[in-house]
């Protein structure tokens, strides 16, 4: 049996919802997940879970993070702070798998305004199906670096 990758889920109280739906999907799947939250829907910090999913991404407790808050710019933005962390926001299944193949994206945003549930899954599926082609990439994302 081939042991799937763990990922770190986060989320504001905007992609509460979202993100929710995405672990269960997960879960089912055989994916270990982490889910730091938020619990609740009060109104909280973004850039909070976008440093927790990013810690577990860079540590490696999780081989990849999703990030949700309502619009998903600046939980994208938050978590793209933190070394070695490579945050895409996508709104399409293209979009994610490139964010892989070409970016080596570690970690995926999502808006919960923009994307719903279905379109969601179609993303991660896409994003967890795809490997960095490396490449004339390999130069590009070793730029993305301080």
């Amino acid at each position: 049996m081939t042991s799937l990758p763990a990922i770190s889920l986060g989320s504001d109280h905007g992609g509460l919802a979202l993100r929710r739906g995405l672990a269960d999907a997960l879960r089912a799947k055989g994916h270990a997940v982490l889910d730091r939250g938020t619990d609740t829907d009060a109104s909280c910090d973004y850039p909070d879970y976008a440093q927790a999913v990013g810690a577990d991404v860079v540590s490696g407790r999780a081989r990849f993070g999703v990030l949700v808050c309502t619009t998903g710019i600046g939980i994208s933005i938050a978590a793209n702070k933190l070394k070695g962390v490579r945050a895409a926001l996508v709104q399409s299944a293209d979009a994610a798998g490139l964010s892989r193949r070409h970016n080596d994206a570690n970690v995926l945003c999502f808006g919960a305004k923009y994307v719903d549930l279905p379109l969601a899954l179609s993303c991660l599926d896409a994003f967890l199906s795809s490997e960095f082609e490396g490449g004339r990439h390999c130069r590009r994302v070793d730029k993305l670096e301080p």
